[in-house]
């Protein structure tokens, strides 16, 4: 039998999916040594292989086959846009993906004139602006807190995922439109869901099972 290979994002995320996996009798105890300097992680008896990575790099592994399953935010499934299934929502790591900015914004969203958009992820603000909004927008890449670009005049309007928005408040911005609800999912590599059809829907039917 071969090794089911798993890819998980790294941080709360991973440890919330390790927890979960715990109790449909999937353990994989060395992956949670902090000290540890291994890169795979296998539980021989089960025949399942882990590995830590980038969230934005799940993807990317999962749709090469590098790993049959990843598990990562649905945020970063629709920046990368990879070739994948996603096959589950997880239920955790909840939150939203929005348009935000300054009260005085909200008109600048009703017009057609261009505006410039901050974001961490320019392919899902630069979707939501060309086919749901149909306005045209300059996207600015940013990797660091965005809630700084419409404060210090770099943009109108800021694309990020907002949780409870107390920095947003905190920094005179609100939410104006909201983009979609983002939570971890389960992804799975489109050939692996063919040949190892029969393990990858025994574990989904075991998660589906104790979240619900």
């Amino acid at each position: 039998m071969r090794y089911l290979t798993f890819a998980l994002a790294k941080g709360r995320l991973a440890f919330k999916t390790l927890d979960l996996l715990e109790k449909v009798g999937i353990t994989c105890d060395e992956i949670k040594d902090k000290d540890t300097r291994k890169l795979i992680f296998v539980n021989e008896e089960l025949k399942l292989k882990f590995f830590l990575a980038k969230a934005s790099d799940v993807p990317t592994y999962v749709e090469y086959g590098a790993a049959d399953i990843g598990v990562v935010g649905r945020d970063t499934i629709l920046e990368e846009s990879r070739k994948i299934h996603e096959v589950m929502d997880l239920g955790f790591g909840k939150c939203r993906m929005c348009v935000c900015g300054p009260e005085e914004a909200k008109e600048l969203l009703k017009g057609n004139e261009i505006i410039r958009v901050a974001s961490k992820y320019p392919h899902i603000a630069r979707d939501y602006f060309d086919n749901v909004k149909r306005q045209s927008v300059e996207i600015i890449k940013l990797n660091g807190s965005v809630e700084l670009a419409p404060i210090v005049g770099l943009s109108d309007v800021i694309v990020d995922i907002v949780e409870t928005g107390t920095t947003l408040k905190e920094n005179g911005l609100m939410v104006l439109e909201e983009i979609t609800d983002l939570s971890a999912r389960v992804i799975v590599n489109r050939v692996s869901l063919r040949i190892e059809h029969e393990r990858i829907s025994k574990l989904l039917t075991d998660l589906d099972r104790i979240m619900n």
